[in-house]
């Protein structure tokens, strides 16, 4: 077993192309640390939520060279078979380790192939990506980032010529093409061949933007902004500009890209702490919002003024800034089909229900509410909005974030907040409260025994309310094709509980409804909305072992 873990490694290390992770395989190599080694050749890493997502380091569990020359030549092999084989993959990348260097590999595969592959002229957001499929009428497209991750993770999103990602089958065709790749001598890899891209196609997805405001609506709202040291900030602030808002104020300590992203744990606004150097700058600033993006841009979170909150700033939840925007969209005569996945907040239904519109559940992930037929808007809690599905496909923090801009102003110009308004809806539709159970783990045999525990002994009631039903979604429903996860249906609550495809984490999503009366009811509602989310998170707790 030794010996065979070591002669792996070998035969890895002789093709490997990067003097960096060759250099990391050689010294674990002659360290003989078996440990590391297993670690990195236990397997390989599998196509998950759109593509390829893990640590950065040699070996086949992780992100390299290899692992991206790999899918990128079976990505290329899955085209050519479908009849694609002289058309356009466009290519983008943010500023994470190596991202620029997996960009040119890819074009390389790609042009070695046959396809014509065209790069994205500099580090943009992972928008500007899907918006560039369909207007350049590409084939596909691959986006290297690692969105909200780690610093030492990076990732390999792909779509498909609809401008969407990847769903089955797709996936798995083209997990199959990579499998089926020989020694990389054998992938050619031209050194020149393929397009950089000008500032048109950006300049294209910026006209694009404006398509997101309503003509003559106010554009006086004071932002913060910080772009999570990702790539948002230029092309956010652009977009501002064109749409004649004011200049948001910058976070300085993250508006640069960095991919150390020294300032933060996790580049994510969700994670504690994430938000605190906004918050600061928004106590010296006084703006109407503080909005933020993740590192790819594709996310945006909004915080509020709250005199009630510690540091005087809130951060408002997905789903209530998913609620919001169908508010401020239903206000503007929006029509068409709202969508969300089964994660979000039931709330979007009444509101769609009420406007006339339509609304669909999907399975978690952009990669189903972009295909929903007729789609006008789409959200999902972790923070993904999509405003502009004739734009961009996926969901989109840059058109997210004018949006909520205007919105904020259309309050502004009424004495009005947010939080004002999110007042109003729980009166019109009910207090739907949500919160989130995620339990970050090293050993992913933890979440496989929660599962099998919540599977084998399933709760009969949490925090009081009887559970009415409950489903294993791995065995599919009508309206959902199977997914690992487990959605039990309360008395005036709902649960889900599922893998995270993006980290390793459980998730369990939460959500109560507590009927309003009148806005003096307000407080009560939210009291007993807190106490029946608190006591779901502690009988689910013990329920999965976790």
């Amino acid at each position: 077993m030794q010996q065979d873990l070591i002669t792996q490694a070998r035969t890895w290390l002789a093709e490997d192309p990067d003097p960096e992770t060759r250099d990391e395989l050689a010294k674990l190599i002659d360290a003989e640390d078996l440990d590391a080694l297993a670690a990195r050749f236990a397997g390989t890493l599998q196509f998950g939520t759109a593509g390829l997502r893990g640590e950065l380091g040699a070996g086949p569990m992780r992100m390299n060279r290899s692992v991206v020359i790999r899918a990128a030549a079976g990505l290329a092999a899955y085209l050519k078979a479908k009849g694609q084989t002289d058309g356009t993959v466009v290519i983008g990348y943010d500023a994470r380790y190596k991202s620029a260097d997996f960009a040119r590999d890819t074009a390389a595969v790609m042009t070695g192939a046959g396809l014509r592959a065209a790069v994205l002229p500099r580090p943009l957001p992972t928008p500007v990506l899907a918006y560039a499929i369909r207007h350049l009428g590409a084939v596909a497209g691959v986006e290297v980032t690692a969105s909200h991750n780690p610093p030492r993770d990076n990732g390999y999103k792909v779509y498909l010529g609809d401008g969407s990602q990847i769903v089955p089958p797709a996936d798995g065709e083209i997990a199959d093409a990579i499998a089926a790749v020989g020694p990389l001598a054998g992938v050619d890899r031209p050194e020149s061949g393929w397009e950089i891209l000008g500032d048109e196609v950006l300049d294209a997805y910026l006209a694009r933007t404006d398509a997101v405001l309503d003509a003559g609506s106010p554009r006086t709202a004071q932002v913060v902004y910080t772009a999570m040291h990702g790539v948002g900030t230029s092309v956010l602030t652009a977009a501002f500009a064109r749409a004649g808002f004011p200049e948001p104020v910058l976070v300085a300590e993250q508006a640069e890209p960095d991919p150390a992203f020294p300032t933060v744990a996790f580049p994510n606004p969700e994670e504690p702490g994430a938000m605190d150097l906004a918050f600061a700058t928004a106590r010296r600033a006084h703006p109407d919002i503080v909005i933020a993006n993740d590192p790819d841009a594709d996310r945006c979170a909004v915080a509020v003024p709250d005199p009630s909150a510690d540091g005087g700033w809130r951060m408002l939840r997905g789903d209530e800034v998913g609620a919001l925007l169908a508010a401020h969209l239903v206000a503007r005569g929006a029509t068409g089909v709202f969508a969300e996945s089964i994660v979000s907040s039931s709330l979007l239904g009444r509101i769609a229900e009420k406007a006339g519109n339509g609304y669909e559940e999907t399975l978690t992930g952009f990669k189903w509410i972009a295909r929903v037929d007729g789609l006008r808007y789409g959200y999902e809690e972790a923070l993904g909005y999509c405003v502009d599905p004739d734009g961009v496909r996926d969901k989109d923090g840059i058109t997210a974030a004018l949006l909520v801009a205007e919105l904020a102003s259309v309050l502004k110009e009424q004495g009005r907040t947010l939080l004002d308004l999110l007042d109003d809806i729980a009166v019109e539709h009910g207090l739907h409260a949500t919160d989130q159970l995620s339990v970050r783990v090293e050993d992913l045999s933890v979440i496989a025994d929660a599962m099998r525990r919540l599977r084998e002994a399933p709760p009969t009631a949490l925090a009081g309310l009887a559970v009415t039903s409950a489903e294993d979604l791995s065995e599919g429903t009508e309206q959902l094709p199977p997914t690992d996860g487990l959605r039990y249906h309360l008395e005036g609550a709902r649960v889900i509980v599922r893998p995270s495809g993006t980290e390793p984490k459980l998730k369990c999503y939460l959500e109560v409804v507590v009927p309003v009366g009148s806005a003096d009811d307000l407080p009560t509602a939210r009291a007993k909305g807190a106490e029946l989310l608190a006591g779901i998170t502690r009988d689910l707790s013990a329920a999965a072992g976790i």
